[in-house]
C-alpha cells in the first residue's frame, strides 16, 4: 500500500510542477544604454526595431530612474531592492554586503529555474542561480572570457553575440520546462570603450549623427560641480582609447594634439607604445584584426587629414560624431541579439507567459552637456530605459509617466511570482502602473544619492529629490552647494533656480520632502561619512 501512495505523490507532484503557471521573468539589461538612444523613447539617433517591440506590445516608462548612477551600485541595487547605504555597494570599491537577501535566491527557492549570462560587474559568485557564466569585472567586447559556476572559460566571438548564444543554448539545452523560469541576460555593451562588431564599426562610420543641444554648454547657473567634472568630450575623452585613432599616428602629430591629450595621454602612448593600444582589440585573433583595420585605418588617416586645420569646436565635433559613431554601433548588436531572443520567445511558445523587461544599468551622456559617461542627478544619468511586457496582462502600447525607480524591481518580479517580499525592502512594486490601477500608486517623489569623489571623472558628492515637476540636489563632502530645476520649463537644466524668490516656498517644501525620503529609506549625513575614502 505505502508503494502505491509514493507513486501516487510522484505523479502528483510531478503534476503540480507541469501545472505552475507562475510567470516566466526574462530580464535584460544593458550597460550605459542612454534612454536617448532607443528609438521608443527618440528616433534622432538610431532605430532599435526590436527593443522598441517590447514597447509596442507593453509598456515605456518615461520618468524611471536609478537610485545612484554607477554601474556595480545599481546593479547591487537591483538584485536586493535596497539603497546602496543599505547594501553596502556605494560606489565601485566599496564591498557589496554578501548577507543581503537577493531576489533570484527568493526566486530559486520557491522553485523557479535561475540563470544568469552576461556582465553582473561585481562578485564571482552571484547567490541565487543554477547556472550562470558572467564576465570578470568590465570584462572584453572581442573573444571575453567568462566565470562558471563550475569552470572559466573563454569563448571567441563578439560579447554581445556570445552572451545571446549562451543565453539560447541555455533554453535550449538546460531549461526545466516543468519550471519556470528567472533568466537574467546583461549585455556589457554599450560601455566604454564602445567596441563594435567588425561589420557594425565598418557601417557606423559612416554615418554622421545630430549635434545635441547643450554640445558646448559653458556650465553658468549652475553649482560649481558641473563645471569641476571631468567628462568633458573636447578635454577629457582620448583619442587613442575612445575615438580610435593609431597611437602612431598621435605620436606622429606630436605638438597637434598636445592641447587635447588627456591625463598624459601622450605619455602613456610613449610609454606602452603601440602594445598598449586599445586593449579589447588586442584579444583579436588575426581573422579578427584583418576585419577590424579596414576601418581603423581610415579613422587614422582622416584624423591625420582634417585634425590639424579643425577649430576647437570642430574637433568636438569630430570627437563626439567618432563617440556616437562606436557608442550607437554597439547598441545596433544589442537590438539585434534582443531580437534574436524574442524570436525564441515566440518560436518556442513562451511568449505568452514570460515577463519581458527592458532596462539599462543607468543613463549616459550623449554629448548634452558637452558630456559622455553618466554619474549626476541630472535627466541624461539619473533617468534610465524601462520597457516591460506582459502578454495579456499589460495593455499594449501604454506610456507611464510616474516616478519609479530601478529600486523597485525585485519586489516587482516577487510581487509578479507571487513570492514574499522581505519587509526589508525599500522598493514598491509596479505591478498597479502594469495594470492602470493608478489609485494604488502613492509615490510622488524618488531619492537619489551619489558617493564616488575624488575618483573618476570627478563628480561631486550629491543626493537629492526628483519630483515629476521639480528637483532639489544638495552637494557635499567638499563643497556645500544646492541646485533646484523646474523640469517643466526647464527640460534640459540649464538653470539653477535655487536663489530665485519666485520659488522658495517650493524649495523650502521639497527639503521638508527630501528630509522625510532620507528618513524614510534610512539615509543621513552620519551614515554617509561610513562612506568616505
Amino acid at each position: 500500500m505505502k508503494k502505491y501512495i509514493g507513486v501516487l505523490f510522484l505523479v502528483c507532484n510531478s503534476f503540480v510542477f507541469a501545472q505552475d503557471k507562475r510567470p516566466n521573468i526574462l530580464f535584460i539589461m544593458s550597460d550605459d544604454h542612454a534612454y536617448q538612444a532607443i528609438s521608443a523613447y527618440n528616433d534622432k539617433l538610431i532605430q532599435t526595431p526590436n527593443i522598441d517591440k517590447i514597447a509596442q506590445e507593453g509598456i515605456l516608462f518615461s520618468n524611471a530612474s536609478v537610485t545612484n548612477s554607477i554601474c556595480a551600485p545599481s546593479r547591487a541595487t537591483i538584485l536586493t531592492g535596497k539603497f546602496s547605504h543599505m547594501n553596502g555597494k556605494v560606489d565601485n570599491i566599496f564591498p557589496f554586503d554578501t548577507t543581503q537577501m537577493t531576489f533570484p535566491q527568493l526566486f530559486q527557492k520557491a522553485g523557479y529555474q535561475t540563470a544568469m549570462f552576461g556582465k553582473l560587474h561585481f562578485g564571482n559568485n552571484p547567490k541565487g542561480f543554477d547556472d550562470f557564466l558572467i564576465l570578470p569585472g568590465q570584462g572584453h567586447y572581442i573573444n571575453p572570457k567568462f566565470i562558471g559556476k563550475e569552470k572559466d572559460t573563454i569563448i571567441t566571438g563578439y560579447v554581445t553575440d556570445v552572451i545571446t548564444d549562451l543565453t539560447l543554448n541555455w533554453f535550449d539545452e538546460k531549461r526545466d520546462s516543468s519550471k519556470p523560469f528567472l533568466m537574467m541576460y546583461l549585455h556589457k555593451a554599450p560601455h566604454r570603450a564602445w567596441w563594435p562588431s567588425p561589420e557594425k564599426f565598418e557601417e557606423f562610420y559612416q554615418k554622421e549623427f545630430p549635434l545635441p543641444e547643450t554640445l558646448f554648454d559653458d556650465y553658468s547657473n549652475r553649482a560649481s560641480a558641473a563645471s569641476s567634472a571631468e567628462m568633458n568630450i573636447f578635454e577629457h575623452m582620448h583619442l587613442m582609447q575612445d575615438n580610435k585613432v593609431y597611437p602612431k599616428t598621435i605620436q606622429q602629430m606630436g605638438d597637434l594634439v598636445k592641447d587635447i591629450t588627456y591625463t598624459g595621454e601622450s605619455r602613456k602612448i610613449k610609454k606602452a607604445g603601440a602594445g598598449e593600444f586599445l586593449r579589447p582589440f588586442r584579444r583579436a585573433n588575426k581573422r579578427q584584426e584583418e576585419q577590424y583595420r579596414k576601418t581603423l585605418d581610415k579613422i587614422s588617416t582622416d584624423f591625420k587629414n582634417k585634425w590639424p586645420n579643425m577649430s576647437d569646436k570642430e574637433k568636438t565635433i569630430w570627437k563626439y560624431q567618432r563617440y556616437m559613431q562606436d557608442y550607437l554601433a554597439t547598441i545596433s548588436s544589442v537590438d539585434d541579439n534582443v531580437g534574436r531572443v524574442l524570436d525564441y520567445l515566440k518560436e518556442n511558445d513562451l511568449e505568452d507567459n514570460t515577463i519581458v523587461v527592458y532596462t539599462s544599468d543607468q543613463g549616459f551622456y550623449l554629448g548634452e552637456h558637452g558630456w559622455f559617461d553618466k554619474r549626476f542627478i541630472y535627466n541624461e544619468s539619473f533617468k534610465t530605459p524601462l520597457l516591460i511586457r506582459w502578454p495579456n496582462k499589460i495593455r499594449p502600447g501604454i506610456t507611464n509617466d510616474e516616478m519609479v525607480q530601478n529600486l523597485d524591481f525585485a519586489q516587482t518580479f516577487l510581487d509578479a511570482a507571487s513570492i514574499k517580499v522581505p519587509n526589508d525592502m525599500q522598493g514598491e512594486s509596479l505591478l498597479p502602473l502594469l495594470f492602470e490601477d493608478q489609485k494604488k500608486w502613492t509615490r510622488e517623489a524618488v531619492y537619489y544619492h551619489y558617493y564616488e569623489f575624488p575618483s573618476v571623472h570627478m563628480v561631486k558628492r550629491h543626493y537629492g529629490i526628483v519630483s515629476k515637476e521639480y528637483k532639489l540636489v544638495h552637494y557635499y563632502y567638499d563643497i556645500d552647494e544646492w541646485e533646484f530645476f523646474d523640469r517643466k520649463a526647464d527640460t534640459m537644466e540649464l538653470n539653477n533656480l535655487y536663489d530665485n524668490p519666485k520659488y522658495q516656498q517650493i524649495i523650502l517644501t521639497m527639503k521638508k520632502k527630501l528630509k522625510k525620503l532620507r528618513k524614510k529609506y534610512k539615509d543621513s549625513d552620519e551614515l554617509s561619512q561610513k562612506y568616505l575614502y
